[in-house]
């Protein structure tokens, strides 16, 4: 059954960002993502990690300016000492947290540069991250995000994801998906699952409803229809539930309660 991480960065904004370990701990979450830890010290985060039984399973790398409006560096050219410190400062920060994957931002398209020195910056980067991260195991992720949400980022479709992995050929570079950004900008999601999935190079999936953000069974997607396709291709991996709640975090997870449901009345039919 699909295996679903609390997004901290989203979900529980009711509380203090360190006091949120403990309430997706409380909610039955067995794993925690966020955008970013670099506020925190490791050894903070780690013992929040270990006191509620959470593990982590993902975080940006350093965005560049994201106070500014900046939204990733990878893809932007004469920033590639800075991207090389964000994967340093990233792995450190992997290591502690015993985090298997990293996400890096590629950024917004600068006024003036075209999109084939971006693009080609772009693999020089993640070529360069992807070796680095090797030996400690961690996968480095890129991540399509909608041009609504999102105007001038330079990585959109499935399709450009997929073909930059390919053509680095490192093992451990995957896409996140993000069911979301994919939907508004593509649709077709079904088949994006059958199509991607079996591929092993997605290496995360990423959830919400469409077109607000919120719960993932609130909009036009058919969360558990789609659930259903994750659960029969075998995906391994996590899922993690990056949306905005519409009240109290606790108060809509009514859905999730329902997949736990059928996954202990699967486990009881199997017994």
């Amino acid at each position: 059954m699909p295996r679903f991480a609390a997004n901290l960065s989203m979900l529980y904004p009711e509380y203090d960002f360190l006091d949120r370990f403990a309430a997706a701990s409380a909610d039955g979450f067995e794993a925690v993502e966020y955008l970013f830890p670099y506020a925190y010290g490791t050894g903070e985060l780690r013992a929040r990690l270990d006191e509620h039984g959470l593990r982590q399973v993902l975080f940006n790398a350093p965005p560049g300016d994201w106070d500014g409006g900046e939204r990733g560096i990878a893809a932007l050219p004469g920033r590639e000492a800075e991207v090389r410190e964000g994967i340093e400062q990233a792995l450190a920060y992997a290591a502690a947290l015993g985090s298997p994957r990293v996400h890096m931002m590629a950024g917004l398209v600068p006024e003036g540069v075209s999109r084939a020195e971006c693009r080609d910056t772009y693999l020089t980067n993640l070529a360069y991250a992807a070796e680095q991260a090797a030996p400690a195991g961690v996968d480095i992720l890129i991540e399509p995000i909608n041009t609504r949400d999102m105007p001038g980022y330079f990585l959109n479709h499935q399709a450009d994801a997929h073909e930059v992995v390919r053509e680095i050929g490192a093992a451990n570079l995957k896409v996140q998906l993000d069911l979301y950004h994919c939907q508004i900008v593509e649709g077709d999601l079904t088949a994006t699952l059958r199509r991607d999935l079996p591929t092993g190079r997605v290496g995360h999936l990423q959830i919400a409803g469409v077109p607000d953000r919120h719960e993932p069974d609130a909009g036009e997607l058919n969360i558990r229809h789609l659930m259903s396709c994750v659960d029969e291709l075998d995906f391994d991996g996590w899922i993690g539930c990056e949306y905005i709640p519409k009240a109290g975090t606790s108060e809509g997870l009514g859905w999730l309660k329902n997949f736990r449901t059928k996954q202990n009345n699967s486990g009881e039919h199997a017994s």
